[in-house]
């Protein structure tokens, strides 16, 4: 769940390579290293464990969060949304939480129970509280699923200094903490860059893209019912067509900076500073 960690204990060549402990990997599990060969033995669900542990035991370090602001990145299958939320992340300091990890502890009630945990009594009723009047309010069928899901959500929103990326994430977390951001882009642009990305013909690729935008619209009309591509339920819609990944990044954390200082600003006795110019 955060960004750039050790990957030895994974590789198959652990024991032989050079580089041993030097080379790290982001919470999606893409690897800089030449020489990397994922070691079968070892489990996903252990590898996943692992990663939670170690941001467990970060939140029990740190008490206080840098920032009590979450940004969640929901994107279009090919648009760069996952390589825009590691590039954030590595620019903001700010801890990535990878949708594929936070699927697997919202599915383990043993995992949500720990993750919840790290919270303060006061912050876990502030939460239920919270959890309860979400689902009463929006009608949402409450699945074992869904609860944990939302605790985790939940979780992660109270300790802040995160990027969140999918699993409904946007739709979850108050607006008031939480920076909602729409990665998009023409589906030739994505077909393109999933063909140079993963290698595939023109077929397979547009294949891939319409399986994983029709589940993931699917997977956010089931638990929210919403439509995951109206602009209502964002802050900022970006197309990386036009401005790139990198223009992408930049264009999020300036627009993140204003919105972060008009919040402050409604704060019971705060005041806007003036912005320089």
């Amino acid at each position: 769940m955060q960004t750039d960690r050790k990957v030895c204990s994974i590789c198959a060549w652990r024991e032989q390579c050079q580089k041993r402990f030097s080379v790290t990997t982001d919470s999606i599990f893409n690897v800089n290293c030449p020489d990397y060969t994922r070691d079968v033995k070892i489990k996903d669900s252990e590898v996943e464990a692992k990663i939670v542990q170690e941001q467990l035991d970060k939140w029990q370090r740190e008490k206080a969060p840098v920032s009590a602001y979450t940004i969640t990145i929901s994107r279009q299958a090919g648009a760069g949304g996952s390589e825009i939320a590691r590039n954030l992340a590595q620019k903001t300091k700010m801890d990535l939480m990878a949708g594929q990890i936070i699927q697997r502890v919202a599915e383990s009630s043993k995992m949500s129970t720990k993750v919840v945990e790290t919270l303060d009594e006061k912050a876990v009723t502030t939460m239920e509280s919270w959890i309860n009047s979400m689902f009463v309010s929006r009608h949402l069928w409450p699945s074992d699923y869904l609860k944990h899901l939302t605790m985790v959500m939940g979780t992660i929103g109270k300790h802040g200094n995160a990027i969140v990326v999918g699993r409904g994430a946007g739709y979850i977390l108050p607006p008031e903490t939480t920076f909602r951001v729409k990665i998009i882009a023409p589906l030739e642009y994505r077909i393109e860059s999933m063909m140079r990305i993963r290698n595939l013909s023109r077929d397979e690729a547009q294949k891939y893209i319409e399986k994983r935008d029709s589940d993931r619209i699917a997977f956010v009309r089931k638990y929210f019912q919403i439509d995951s591509m109206d602009p209502q339920y964002y802050d900022l819609v970006i197309n990386t067509e036009k401005v790139g990944i990198d223009g992408a990044v930049d264009t999020i954390l300036i627009a993140f900076g204003d919105w972060t200082q008009i919040y402050e600003g409604k704060k019971p006795g705060k005041q806007m500073k003036p912005k320089a110019h």
